[in-house]
C-alpha cells in the first residue's frame, strides 16, 4: 500500500474496535433500562404497526451484529492495516471507511428503533441470549459472542442482474445468478483466524465476497422498508419506515458500485488458490445484465406493465422480501448457523406477526 494512502486512512475519523462491540451489545439492551421515557402523545401504537416495528428492529439488531464484525477486522482502526483492510482499500480507497460508516448507521437505526417502541409503551426487541456463535480468531476481532455467523456464507448474487435488468419480480420475473459460485458454497466473508490474511488472492477472495454480501443485505433491506412501510397506519411510523429505508437504499447503491470493483480490473479475474472460488471480470464479455459501471436501477416495469417503465425499488410487492421472506433471506444466507432453532422460529414468528399488519383507515 502506498504510504498516502496509509495517511488518508489514518486521517479520517477512528472508532476503535472495541467502541463498535460495545455498541452492538447494548443496542438492544441499553435502552431496556429507560423505561422512564414519556410516551410521546400518549398515543400507542397498534398492534399491526408494533409488529411492523419490532420485526425491522430485530433486522437491525442482527445486521448490526454482523457489520460489527466487518467493521472491526475491515473498518478504520487505530492499529496497522492488516491485508484483509488493504484487500478492501484495492476496491476503493474509501473502503474501510464506508464499513465503519455503514456500521454506525446501523447501530443507529436499532437503538432508535427500540428507543421509539420503549416511548410508546411497547417492548424493545432483545436478542442478548442468542449471542452465542464464535467470533473470529484473527487479530482484531473481538473475541465474544456473536448473534451471526459470517464463515459459511451462501450468497444469493441474483439482486446483481435484477437491478439491470427492466423485468421486476413483482410481475413473476426470476434473475440468474450473477456469481454462481458464491450461491453454490459456503464461503466466508471474514478472516477467521490470522491464516486467512494470506496469500493475497485469498484475502482478495474473502473481501469480495464481503463486497457482494454488503450489497446483498443492503438491497433486501431497501425492499423490506418498502414493502412494510405499505401496511403501516400512523404517519409518524410511515415517516420512520421510509426514512430508514431511504438510508438501506443509499447503502446498497454504495455496495452495487463496491461489489462491481470486484468483478471488473484491476482486481478481476482472482481465484482463491484455496478453495479455487474465481471472480471473473464481468466487462470481459459485453453483457448489460452483468455491466459494471450500472450503480443506478435500470428502469423497469412498476405497478402496471401497461405503464411506462420506470426506475425503482424492487420488489416491493407482497410474497417477495416482505418480512417472512427477509427472516427466510437471512436464514438461507447462513447467518444463523450454530443458532438454536429457537432463535430462527422467534424471528419467524416475528416475521408473521409483521405480514399481518393492514393498514387502517
Amino acid at each position: 500500500m502506498k504510504d498516502s494512502n496509509t495517511k488518508n486512512v489514518k486521517n479520517r475519523r477512528s472508532f476503535l474496535r472495541g467502541s463498535l462491540a460495545t455498541g452492538a451489545a447494548i443496542a438492544g439492551a441499553s435502552v431496556l433500562g429507560e423505561r422512564n421515557l414519556i410516551a410521546r402523545e400518549n398515543r400507542r401504537l397498534t398492534r399491526g404497526d408494533a409488529a411492523v416495528l419490532k420485526f425491522v428492529a430485530a433486522a437491525e439488531l442482527i445486521e448490526t451484529d454482523f457489520w460489527v464484525q466487518y467493521a472491526e477486522l475491515g473498518g478504520v482502526t487505530t492499529e496497522p492495516v492488516n491485508p484483509y483492510q488493504l484487500a478492501f482499500q484495492n476496491l476503493d480507497s474509501d473502503g474501510q471507511q464506508y464499513i465503519t460508516s455503514n456500521t454506525l448507521d446501523e447501530l443507529s437505526h436499532a437503538e432508535f428503533l427500540n428507543a421509539y417502541l420503549i416511548s410508546k409503551g411497547e417492548e424493545p426487541v432483545d436478542f442478548d441470549r442468542f449471542r452465542l456463535l464464535p467470533s473470529s480468531q484473527a487479530d482484531g476481532a473481538q473475541d465474544i459472542g456473536r448473534l451471526t455467523n459470517l464463515m459459511q456464507l451462501k450468497i444469493d448474487t441474483s439482486w446483481y442482474t435484477r437491478y439491470r435488468s427492466t423485468t421486476n419480480p413483482d410481475f413473476g420475473a426470476t434473475f440468474a445468478q450473477a456469481l454462481p459460485a458464491l450461491f453454490a458454497r459456503r464461503v466466508t466473508g471474514i478472516p477467521r483466524t490470522n491464516a486467512d490474511f494470506g496469500p493475497a488472492d485469498h484475502i482478495q477472495a474473502i473481501a469480495n465476497t464481503a463486497a457482494f454480501h454488503f450489497a446483498s443485505i443492503e438491497q433486501g433491506g431497501s425492499s423490506l422498508y418498502a414493502t412494510l412501510g405499505q401496511k403501516v397506519t400512523d404517519l409518524e411510523v410511515l415517516k420512520i419506515m421510509f426514512s430508514i429505508g431511504g438510508d438501506e437504499v443509499a447503502h446498497f447503491l454504495e455496495w452495487m458500485d463496491f461489489a462491481g470493483n470486484a468483478v471488473q480490473p484491476p482486481v478481476a479475474p482472482v481465484t482463491d488458490p484455496t478453495n479455487g472460488l474465481t471472480f471473473p471480470n464481468f466487462n470481459a464479455k459485453p453483457n448489460p445484465l452483468l455491466q459494471t459501471n450500472l450503480i443506478f436501477p435500470v428502469p423497469c416495469e412498476f405497478i402496471s406493465p401497461d405503464l411506462p417503465r420506470c426506475a425503482v425499488i424492487r420488489p416491493t410487492g407482497p410474497g417477495q422480501i416482505d418480512a417472512l421472506g427477509a427472516a427466510n433471506f437471512l436464514i438461507a444466507q447462513g447467518l444463523f448457523i450454530g443458532q438454536p432453532a429457537e432463535f430462527t422460529a422467534l424471528l419467524i414468528a416475528m416475521a408473521r406477526e409483521a405480514d399481518e399488519a393492514k393498514r387502517d383507515c
